[in-house]
């Protein structure tokens, strides 16, 4: 190998160094180029956006100076108007000439003159000597008669052409005539003639705001300038503009000049800009690297999203479905295709008739489908179906579908839930077994229940009947022989107790229905009953046990008592239930402050803070005695079902009394009796109110039972 082959590779490896390096710098040489270019076009367009900013800033305000010099000429018109309103005279004229030119700087004379154009009176301007001091009012009458010449054919306010007027200062000053005609009875009367000076208008007619910083003058079509007001010249850059200023009559140009430096922003803008480019280079790299890594960060994040709703998906012991606007499948999970028994494969993109589709129900799938596909969902709380398996096994499924949204917002298809039922199904059959179960139980034990409450609730009418049974064999008085040895005065208790057997026993039958319809939960007929009739009915069998126990009963009623609406079987069972317990519970040693055993049985008037529940009347009836009382601990168990302190007792009595009351909407309670005793309490309803409003209540057995 030669000397020169053993160089070339070197100045090849050289040579693309070179380049890589020339690529590399000509990359910042273009960038550098591209910021110096982007500098330039934004000083460039910053200076021609401050004119931009001037000029029309300029424009807007020599419209409003416009708008204010026209408004300003109008208002005179209307005042001096407002002069000849009434016709006044000569004198009064001049007065209120004279107070309007104090008022209106700009104008310097106001003349009345005759259909003629001969001055019948004048006044002039405070503020200087007369205008028409040098000249003469005589030099400018041509103007003067040629403006009225005009108004007098248009018939309004008409100006003159500007002319300039000597002064004796050796100064002038720009003038403009109006002149006004004055018309009465449809014919002109005379004139009214007031003379503008230019300057005047520009100084008091134009805001001060417009001037403060700004030239405006008035200016011919070659650019002559006829007035001036405003600040100097200042700077060295001049922004001008014009707006005509169309009066009847005449025609003036308007023109605004302001005046500025040459904008010097090169400097500091370039150092902005340049500070400016730099920060937002380092910017843009900093952000770009950020937005690197969050979209790096964003994509695992959303890998690992993925990886999870898969394996959520994939343990979902719920079917999920997807379907396209046009009902071919797009996804299904494991669950769904444990279901059916069709692998992912064989289910995407099949549409109608879907595989797992009974063949029987094919056509009525189809046209649900296509409903569906028109627009109307399913309710959100789904709809049952029957898939079938691919062994053709079926089995019933609930189906919940939802709108497939994507992120734009829009519907890309649906999203379907199944849910296999069967085992819910065989639930709801053992469920409604068992139920059938409990049911016939529970007949069961409604009639263990109606035979307690039968026993109990009978032995107090046959226990009258044996006891008038056995009094009527002692008034007859059965010899040794069974020969009866009565009087006629025991035939008539005779017949007192047979007729008392006769009402216990029809009350034993009362008792067997109004238990049986309690048990059975039915609702019983109220009546309007008077309170004396229930006692009536149990004083009796009241009466009768008193005797046995040494107790006087005693009975106190309210006058004027209205009647109670109840189920008075009940009522009256209640009544006789407290009533016996009351003499059952004196039934023993009579505590030495106790002169007698005394049953108290009170009837009275009402509030409804007593357990009423209704807006009507009430009745309060009390059982009181002066037994020993109740114990605190029995107390707390009293109307348990079921617990009695009785030997014979059942413990079904004092339940079924607040039961029947509570089914009334009354309250039934106890308090102790000063000095010793028990009081019981329960409340009944009026029938005073309209009984149409009041519902019978359904009976319903005691809760503990």
């Amino acid at each position: 190998m030669s000397g020169l082959d053993a160089v070339a590779p070197y100045w090849w490896r050289r040579l693309g160094s070179l380049k890589r390096l020339w690529h590399r710098w000509s990359l910042w040489v273009w960038l550098m180029l591209l910021v110096v270019s982007v500098l330039v076009t934004l000083v460039w367009l910053a200076g021609r956006y401050e004119a931009s900013q001037v000029q029309s800033r300029l424009e807007g305000d020599a419209a409003e100076a416009v708008n204010d010099i026209r408004a300003g000429l109008a208002r005179n018109v209307q005042s001096l108007q407002a002069l000849n309103a009434n016709e006044p005279g000569v004198e009064d004229w001049t007065q209120g000439a004279v107070k309007l030119l104090r008022e209106r700087r700009e104008l310097m004379r106001i003349e009345l003159r005759s259909p003629g154009l001969t001055v019948i009176a004048h006044a002039d301007t405070p503020y200087r000597g007369p205008v028409f001091e040098l000249l003469g009012r005589d030099n400018a009458q041509t103007d003067v008669a040629q403006a009225c010449a005009t108004a007098r054919r248009f018939s309004g306010p008409i100006y003159s052409t500007s002319f300039f007027l000597p002064q004796t200062d050796g100064l002038g000053i720009e003038m403009i005539e109006l002149c006004l005609p004055m018309v009465a009875a449809g014919r002109i009367t005379g004139y009214m003639v007031a003379t503008y000076s230019l300057p005047g208008i520009l100084a008091d007619l134009v805001g001060r705001q417009l001037t403060r910083s700004q030239e405006v003058s008035f200016v011919e079509a070659d650019g002559t300038r006829l007035a001036l007001h405003g600040t100097a010249r200042r700077g060295t850059r001049v922004f001008s503009a014009q707006q005509l200023l169309d009066l009847p009559g005449n025609t003036l140009v308007l023109r605004m000049d302001s005046w500025h430096g040459a904008p010097d922003v090169f400097p500091n803008v370039m150092t902005a800009l340049v500070t400016l480019m730099s920060i937002a280079l380092v910017s843009v790299t900093i952000l770009l690297v950020k937005d690197t890594r969050r979209r790096l960060r964003v994509e695992r994040d959303l890998a690992d999203a993925l990886a999870f709703r898969k394996a959520m998906e994939d343990s979902l012991l719920t079917g999920l479905r997807a379907r396209d606007l046009e009902g071919r499948i797009t996804y299904v999970n494991p669950a769904f295709c444990q279901m059916v028994g069709f692998t992912p494969e064989e289910l995407w993109g099949r549409s109608v008739p879907a595989p797992y589709w009974p063949p029987e129900l094919a056509e009525e799938y189809r046209q649900r489908q296509t409903i569906r596909l028109a627009g109307n969902m399913p309710p959100r709380e789904g709809f049952e179906s029957v898939f079938m398996h691919k062994d053709g096994s079926r089995f019933p499924v609930l189906v919940i579908e939802a709108p497939l949204i994507n992120a734009h917002g829009e519907q890309t298809g649906w999203m379907s839930a199944v849910l296999d039922i069967s085992e819910q199904r065989r639930v709801e059959e053992l469920s409604r077994t068992s139920q059938d179960r409990l049911q016939a139980t529970a007949r069961l034990a409604t009639v263990g229940e109606m035979a307690s409450l039968l026993s109990h609730e009978l032995n107090q009418p046959l226990a009258a009947i044996s006891s008038y049974a056995t009094g009527s064999l002692n008034l007859l008085g059965v010899g040794p022989h069974g020969t009866p040895q009565a009087d006629a005065e025991d035939l008539k208790d005779l017949s007192m107790a047979m007729q008392r057997i006769a009402e216990q026993a029809e009350r034993a039958g009362r008792v067997i229905k109004s238990v049986h319809g309690f048990v059975r939960r039915r609702a019983e007929a109220r009546q309007a009953v008077a309170p004396t009739a229930l006692f009536d009915a149990i004083m009796p069998l009241v009466h009768l046990q008193a005797r046995k126990l040494s107790v006087r009963v005693q009975v106190e009623l309210a006058p004027d008592l209205p009647p109670v609406l109840c189920d008075r079987t009940m009522v009256e069972q209640v009544l006789l239930n407290l009533a016996r317990n009351a003499m059952q519970a004196m039934d023993g040693p009579v505590p030495p402050t106790v002169r007698e055993r005394l049953l108290l049985m009170r009837v009275r008037q009402a509030g409804a803070n007593l357990g009423a529940t209704r807006p009507r009347g009430w009745l309060e009836f009390s059982v009181a005695d002066v037994g020993p009382g109740i114990q605190p601990d029995v107390a707390e168990r009293l109307f348990t079902p079921f617990f009695t302190t009785k030997v014979e007792g059942m413990g079904l009595g004092l339940n079924l009394c607040r039961t029947v009351v509570e089914q009334h909407g009354g309250f039934l309670g106890f308090e102790a009796n000063q000095p010793h005793g028990t009081v019981f309490r329960f409340t009944l309803p009026t029938s005073t109110a309209s009984d149409a409003a009041v519902e019978d209540t359904p009976v319903s057995l005691p809760s503990a039972l």
